[in-house]
């Protein structure tokens, strides 16, 4: 808009300036009578000029050369009257033609010529030096074409010229410095160019300028400081170029300075004194590197009508003078650190039409004064701290407002149901507030120009079917864009008559609510839709047929609700879909192929009931560059070989499925992988060599499958790689001890039997070495030493059976006199009928060494148990089982898991048995509480501040309580937010100890089962250097938890940036950028303790407060080195200390 009045004053000045010359030429003179040689050379030029236009499509130039209209009747020629000017061209003027050509040497012999005025035309080619020639000229104008070449330093020889306008061509080079002696020269304009360099100094003795435009090039250097002798000068254009340096201070002498403009440069300093442009209409200083504070004195500019000071780093408040300004139309300050509140005095801009100050820190309610601007057109207050609630009468008071910006602040109340009022209004968007109430539904009634609607991260109602009347209401705009209203707290059914909005409609965003029901099929209808987000709701049912006609549709999502069926092979009509991600559903059926049809760059499938196998043709989406998602399913069958197809794949994720044979040795082909997951299938065979062409890979996890043979060597030697976890195969032979291999803590190998050598860090047994030789022995000592062997071996064999009968009677007396002590044992047929023949419906959890099932026994139908079945082909599980049952004799603790029962016994296959009966905890685990939906009553329920930091407190009681029994400690092994069980009270009970064990002292009692030390991302550091199980690794775990409980981001995620994890992630937001890191949800809850009064701020700030320290101990609690962790029983008291402080606040 700026530049766009710097073009209407220049039109303006090169009016009144080109009047005149009129009186000195005619357009339609008298045939010449001058020098008939002279006439003639220039009848020639004039010829030459015309052969160098190709085109002529308004065919202004085809009377020329016709010898029955003289030269000086020629469309666009003026002639001389008078003197020896008379009958030679003085004007040619062709503007607005649409010529094509180029500009012709020729011209030069035009000696009279004083006016050539080409401006808005296609002309091409370079400026000739020629024109130089034209001693008589006082007007140059080429604007608007696009001219190339360098202009012409030859220019200085038109000492007369007053006006030079090469404004918006392809010029190049530099300004010439020779333009500096055209004494007379009262306009230079060669903005828009790709011109370089300083401007000359030798400008600055252009005392008659009156207009100097270089805007919009590639110039650098600094502002001339003696530009301020330029004092005739009306309009100083610099903008958009590369100037650096400071504003010279001599700009202040410009008194008849009406536009200025150094906008988007690379200026520093502060603003200079200007006090005495007085005469000043548009000043424009924004996009620069500006510092200090907004002047007070430019409230003095009376006929000020833009103030742009955008994009700088000005600071403090704004001043109360600027409300004097009461020309001021436009009034742009967004984008410094401005701080304080709006100025009172900006209701006194009755003029105003444009008030821009997003992106500052301003502070405090917006004064009512404003809302009575009726001239008020584009109002944008959004991301500052501004408070308080919208008034009433809005739409009343502001009748011209076409767009209304407010989001990221912290305003309350009621959308005005007056809005509905601003019939002008385009843009409506009050993202990220804390609005409550309902939409009011009127909203579009009598605004069809309403174009864009976001209503985003607030606290917005549909308490019945009536509340969304609004979509009834919108179907009125007919240039409805976007309209996005997730993140609220939206119930209920979508009504159908969404699919009576707009075809105009591009942007459809519902994420984030309660939503019920069905997706409307009427969806289909908005077939201009580019962007559908309606994840995280409650829609259940299939994904609407009519999704195919959206065949502009580029992103889909419609993850983590509750949608069944299968996907529908439609989908794959949808020729430009980038992004399609339906994870988190209960979708079921094949994956079809039809898929490979769209131009897929992010495929995210993830966590469904989706079955069969991976179809080849998926692979053949060479557009998928992003990501991959299939974890979580029960894909079957083999990876298929096309998988080397997707070369620019960034991520793969196929783990938690049942994909069975070898990896494809073309995977080694998708050169671009950086994060592969592979882990809890049944691959096999070996670790095939071309994956070391994957030179970008950074993260690589190949566990929980049957791969067999040894670590391949080409892992060390791939620098890239951050992360590696080859754990539970059946892996062999050496470890490397190179790359990777040598830092343990990012590789985990256990679980691999095999496996030896390695850095002494791992504590790995030693290779055999079967190559020694020895000397061949004689026959006669074969037979001596095998006899003497096979007599020691039987009576060896003897003794320790008898030992073994004899302790393992003791020990079965032992168990069964401790399980009867305290339970009663159940069989295998009880528990079979308690959970429906272990039916997956009553499946609710797995862990390390089996499954856990929900179920009733016949003995108390009322009471609910969870059965954990121990897998017994797991290596250790039977050990597991012996090792809980051992445990459990030392627990008594609230916040520990209760075992009712056990059960040890043969199933109907007469395979082994083992199970643990414990009580059922209704409210689930706390991995689901943070990690996926809970749903109440129709309505998403989400863990508040309080009480998380109770669970906290929860999990450290009963960690002290292990850390301390006696006579040894008990360690846990295995925290992780899975392993936190909830009752109806939401107490937490910590429960799976498959791997817990006693601390003890001789090396007797370890086994292979308990160097399986947890979970990655929650195990400690130096158990990745297959250090002794510690209380300070549980306290490590507990860190993480805590950090994860406040954040709600798995350890695990890849989104904290480059090398760093969780606790990195977190240490560095600390202490003052907590919002950055912090759980949405909590940072919601600490807004919503915000408002108007200072003590409800004070409970705001309170929350934020505790949420730091809670994230200090986890940091404290996570450190790298054991010994530098708090102890438990400290971090407990900490806890219970913040807990005590936040209730007092509370109360």
């Amino acid at each position: 808009m700026a530049l766009l009045l710097h073009h209407l004053l220049v039109a303006f000045i090169s009016l009144a300036l080109h009047a005149t010359y009129a009186s000195q030429a005619s357009l339609a003179a008298p045939e010449a009578s001058g020098h008939p040689s002279a006439v003639g050379a220039d009848h020639l030029a004039l010829m030459a000029f015309k052969s160098h236009i190709t085109s002529d499509p308004l065919q202004a130039m085809v009377p020329w050369g016709n010898q029955s209209i003289p030269m000086c009747q020629w469309n666009g020629v003026a002639c001389g009257l008078r003197g020896r000017r008379r009958g030679r061209v003085v004007a040619l003027d062709l503007t607005d033609l649409n010529l094509v050509g180029t500009i012709t040497p020729a011209l030069g012999s035009l000696t009279y010529l004083r006016r050539l005025d080409l401006y808005k035309n296609l002309l091409h080619g370079s400026l000739p030096a020629e024109l130089g020639d034209l001693q008589e000229l006082t007007y140059l104008n080429l604007r608007h074409n696009s001219i190339e070449g360098q202009i012409p330093a030859s220019l200085s020889n038109c000492t007369r010229i007053k006006e030079i306008w090469l404004y918006d061509n392809k010029l190049e080079g530099q300004i010439p410095s020779e333009l500096g002696l055209l004494r007379d020269l009262e306009v230079l304009a060669v903005g828009r160019n790709r011109l370089i360099g300083n401007i000359p100094s030798s400008i600055t003795s252009l005392v008659n300028l009156q207009v100097l435009i270089t805007e919009v090039n590639n110039l650098t250097g600094v502002i001339p400081p003696d530009i301020g002798n330029l004092v005739n000068l009306t309009v100083l254009g610099l903008g958009n170029n590369q100037f650096s340096g400071t504003i010279p201070a001599s700009m202040g002498n410009l008194s008849a300075l009406q536009f200025l403009s150094v906008s988007t440069n690379s200026l520093t300093g502060s603003i200079p004194p200007l006090q005495g442009l007085l005469s000043l209409i548009e000043l424009e200083l924004d996009t620069n590197n500006l510092v200090g504070h907004i002047p007070p004195w430019l409230g003095n500019f009376s006929s000020l009508t833009t103030l742009f000071l955008k994009e700088n780093s000005l600071e403090g408040n704004i001043p109360e003078s600027l409300g004097n300004l009461e020309m001021l139309k436009v009034l742009v300050l967004d984008d410094n650190n401005l701080r304080g509140p709006v100025p009172h005095s900006f209701g006194n801009l009755y003029s105003l039409n444009e008030l821009y100050i997003q992106y500052n820190g301003l502070e405090g309610p917006l004064p009512t004064s404003i809302f009575n601007l009726s001239s008020l057109e584009a109002l944008d207050i959004q991301r500052n701290n501004l408070n308080g609630s919208f008034p009433p009468d809005l739409g009343n008071t502001l009748p011209k407002l076409q767009k209304f910006l407010a989001s990221e602040n912290h305003f309350h109340g009621m959308i005005p149901p007056s809005l509905c009022n601003a019939t002008m209004i385009q843009w409506i968007q009050t993202v990220n507030n804390f609005l409550s109430g309902t939409i009011p539904d009127c909203l579009g009634v009598h605004q069809k120009n309403l174009s864009v609607v976001t209503f985003a991260e607030n606290q917005l109602e549909t308490r019945n079917g009536s509340d969304w009347g609004f979509i009834s209401s919108l179907t009125n705009c007919s240039s409805l864009l976007l309209f996005d209203v997730g993140d609220n707290r939206l119930k209920g059914e979508l009504p159908n008559t969404v699919g009576n909005l707009s075809t105009s409609l591009q942007y459809l965003i519902t994420n984030y609510n309660s939503i019920t029901g069905k997706i409307p099929e009427g969806i289909g209808n908005l077939v201009n839709l580019k962007f559908i987000e309606m994840n995280n709701n409650l829609f259940e049912g299939p994904i609407p047929d009519s999704f195919d006609r959206l065949k502009k549709l580029n992103r889909l999502y419609l993850s983590n609700n509750n949608l069944s069926g299968s996907i529908p092979s439609s989908i794959g009509n949808l020729q430009i879909l980038n992004v399609l991600a339906l994870g988190g559903n209960a979708l079921s059926g094949e994956i079809p192929p039809s898929l490979s049809s769209c131009p897929l760059q992010q495929l995210e499938l993830s966590y469904n009931n989706l079955t069969g196998s991976i179809p080849k043709e998926l692979f053949s989406v060479t557009t998928l560059s992003d990501s991959l998602h299939l974890e979580h399913n029960f894909l079957t069958g083999a990876l298929p070989f096309e998988v080397g197809n997707l070369k620019n794949l960034g991520l793969l994720d196929l783990s938690g499925n049942r994909i069975s044979g070898e990896i494809p040795s073309s995977l080694g082909e998708c050169h671009s992988l950086q994060y592969l997951n592979m882990s809890r299938n049944f691959f096999q065979g070996k670790i095939p060599p071309l994956l070391e062409k994957l030179l970008g890979l950074q993260v690589l996890d190949l566990s929980r499958n049957n791969f067999s043979g040894s670590i391949p060597k080409f892992l060390e030697s791939m620098r890239g790689l951050a992360i590696l976890d080859l754990s539970f195969n059946n892996l062999e032979g050496d470890v490397p001890k190179d790359g990777i291999f040598s830092n343990a803590t990012a590789v985990s190998i256990l679980g691999n039997d095999g496996l030896c050598n390695g850095i002494p860090e791992l504590k790995l047994p030693p290779c055999s070495n079967h190559s020694t030789k020895k000397k061949k022995p004689t026959w006669k000592l074969v037979i001596t030493v095998s006899i003497c062997s096979v007599i020691l071996f039987i009576t060896l064999v003897i003794a320790l059976f008898l030992c073994y009968c004899r302790a393992r009677k003791t020990k079965s007396n032992l168990q069964t006199s401790f399980i009867n002590e305290q339970y009663k044992r159940v069989s295998y047929a009880e528990l079979v009928n308690a959970t429906n023949g272990f039916a997956s419906e009553n499946l609710i959890g797995a862990g390390s060494f089996g499954s856990v099932y929900k179920g009733s026994m016949t003995s108390d139908p009322q009471q609910l148990v969870a059965v954990k079945v121990l897998n017994l082909t797991q290596r250790g599980a039977s050990q597991s089982f012996v090792a809980e049952c051992e445990t459990l004799r030392c627990i008594r603790h609230r916040n520990l898991v209760k075992i009712l029962t056990v059960c040890s016994s043969i199933d109907f296959h007469g395979t082994n048995f083992k199970a643990l009966v414990y009580e059922f905890l209704p409210n689930g685990n706390l991995d689901r509480w943070l990690h996926q939906h809970r749903i109440e009553h129709g309505e998403q329920k989400v863990l508040d501040l309080c009480t998380r930091l109770q669970i906290a407190i929860d999990v450290a009681s009963a960690l002290e309580y292990l850390h301390q029994s006696k006579p040894l400690p008990i360690i846990h092994c295995d925290l992780k937010p899975s392993n936190v069980l909830l009752d109806r009270d939401m107490v937490a009970h910590v429960g799976d100890f498959g791997l817990a064990r006693f601390l003890h002292q001789d090396s007797d009692k370890s086994s292979g089962w308990a160097s399986m030390r947890g979970t990655i991302g929650y195990a400690a550091p130096e158990y990745g250097l297959a250090n002794e199980a510690s209380i300070h690794g549980d306290v490590y775990s507990y860190g993480i938890l805590l950090l994860e409980l406040l954040t709600g981001k798995r350890p695990t995620e890849s989104g904290f940036g480059e090398g760093l994890g969780l606790r990195k992630y977190v240490d560095m937001a600390l202490p003052d950028r907590v919002a950055t890191v912090a759980d949405r949800h909590l940072l919601q809850e600490a807004k919503d303790g915000e408002g108007s009064t200072s003590s409800s701020t004070s409970i705001g700030d309170m929350k934020v407060a505790c949420i730091t320290s809670i994230l200090h101990v986890g940091v404290q609690c996570s450190e790298e080195v054991p010994t530098d962790r708090m102890q438990i029983s400290d971090a407990l008291k900490e806890l219970q200390a913040i807990r005590d402080k936040l209730r007092k606040h509370l109360q």
